[in-house]
């Protein structure tokens, strides 16, 4: 049982019911706060500090990001931070690595200014600069590897050459003990269950990018290690645009959900109130999810992404609660009847309710009684939606719907896009994490 629980997602198939059990046990809540109290039972008993374990990965551009935060936490926390040096990502959990490195950089670029970071870099820097910035940092003790970090990322990031070699110069490690350090760094990040660099570790739970910076916060405040009285998180965005916007223009809001993803799910409540926030034409574009799409993700990562998206479902009051992944028969079911629904003007609407039964109610969408129901409830007549269950005319409209998602760099789900009314100007992100990002766009044009 226990090894087919770490394999629920590395295959497209499987018992429906162990994968079912595997995704409610790390969505449950009850789990969550077991885990958490059992570590901190275990860490005093241990007799260990509050350490967070923070990943830096120099050629990463979320790293940038995070590694600029580090003496922050330590001034608002009362905390100890040990820095971890990682090399490249594990290749298990990278799916189309050149779309997924390309806007990266693209993404870190644009969010960086509302963290208040100056991010200097237009590419990706060059190997041999990245084994410079790899060997001082192996030179640097913990207590002077933050500072450093940032100088270093810096230089990295803006290809000063001559930067870098000046602090090789005082802070130089021979090469195989860079290997050997990386190597130790991946196996730390590894035995994390973690894959990825900019990620900081406390007692069980990962926290990926600025993003995440919120959860631990509030875990550590929980704790009561705030070193002052004000509770006042350290890690706020910078954002311009309003809560809500009135304008005679609107804009296009293409969104890409899928099925089976715990972050769609999460997302489509904020979706649906972003048509009252804000002047935009809803365009709902369903893709197969990835594991349909032949991509293998392994356990580790599965196992991140479902607990994290039950994370931040909690966050914005949209709890996961009974699930059942529609992998295989059931989406097909009901993805054959999108096209004909989402042409009569309720395709947002239906997958909405797909997405509830499947991470709420635990449902099996698949069910010819509970399609009929769901159309009968969004307003439309069974007796006409009917006639397309189980075609197949909507493979081309999903898979035209994967060609231009990918064409902005976007591979996973949710994504959006954003263009003028005309349909020109496009404007990606991935993720419902960026759905502020999406706001920042439309008051940018709109005002």
């Amino acid at each position: 049982m226990i090894q087919a629980l770490r394999n629920f997602l590395t295959r497209r198939t499987f018992a429906y019911k162990i994968r079912n059990k595997a995704m409610n046990m790390f969505s449950s809540f009850e789990n969550f706060q077991r885990i958490r109290k059992q570590a901190e039972e275990n860490r005093v008993a241990e007799g260990r500090n509050h350490e967070v374990l923070y990943f830096h990965k120099v050629d990463d551009p979320y790293s940038h990001l995070t590694v600029h935060y580090i003496d922050k936490f330590k001034e608002a926390y009362d905390v100890e931070f040990k820095p971890i040096l990682v090399g490249e990502e594990n290749p298990a959990a990278l799916h189309e690595p050149s779309l997924y490195t390309d806007y990266c950089l693209e993404d870190a670029k644009r969010i960086a200014p509302f963290y208040d970071v100056n991010f200097p870099g237009n590419s990706y820097p060059e190997k041999y600069l990245v084994n410079k910035a790899n060997s001082i940092l192996s030179a640097v003790s913990l207590e002077e590897f933050t500072s450093m970090a940032k100088t270093v990322s810096h230089a990295l990031w803006g290809n000063d050459l001559a930067k870098l070699e000046e602090l090789e110069a005082k802070h130089k490690t021979s090469e195989q003990d860079v290997i050997e350090n990386l190597k130790k760094g991946n196996e730390i990040r590894n035995d994390c269950d973690y894959y990825f660099g900019s990620a900081f570790y406390y007692e069980k739970e990962l926290y990926w990018g600025v993003d995440r910076l919120n959860h631990l916060e509030d875990r550590l405040t929980e704790l009561g290690l705030n070193k002052s009285s004000d509770n006042e998180p350290i890690c706020l965005l910078q954002k311009k645009a309003p809560e809500t916007m009135r304008a005679e223009k609107k804009v296009n809001l293409t969104y890409y959900p899928s099925l089976n993803s715990p972050y769609t799910f999460v997302s489509a409540k904020r979706v649906k109130e972003f048509q009252d926030e804000y002047p935009v034409n809803l365009i709902t574009r369903p893709v197969l999810p990835m594991l349909m799409r032949m991509m293998v993700i392994p356990a580790f990562k599965g196992k991140y992404i479902i607990s994290d998206a039950a994370r931040e479902g909690r966050k914005y009051g949209y709890e996961m609660k009974e699930i059942y992944s529609p992998i295989g028969k059931p989406a097909r079911k009901a993805y054959s009847l999108f096209p004909l629904i989402d042409s009569m003007g309720k395709g947002f609407e239906y997958i909405n309710e797909l997405l509830k039964a499947s991470f709420q109610d635990g449902i099996n969408i698949g069910k010819d009684e509970y399609l009929e129901e769901t159309v009968s409830s969004i307003g439309l007549d069974w007796s006409v939606i009917k006639k397309d269950l189980n075609t197949s005319k909507w493979k081309k409209v999903l898979n035209d719907n994967v060609k231009d998602m990918y064409q902005g760099n976007c591979w996973g789900v949710p994504s959006f896009k954003i263009t003028d009314a005309d349909g020109s100007n496009p404007f990606y992100v991935w993720g419902q994490d960026r759905m502020w990002l999406l706001k920042e766009e439309i008051n940018r044009r709109l005002n």
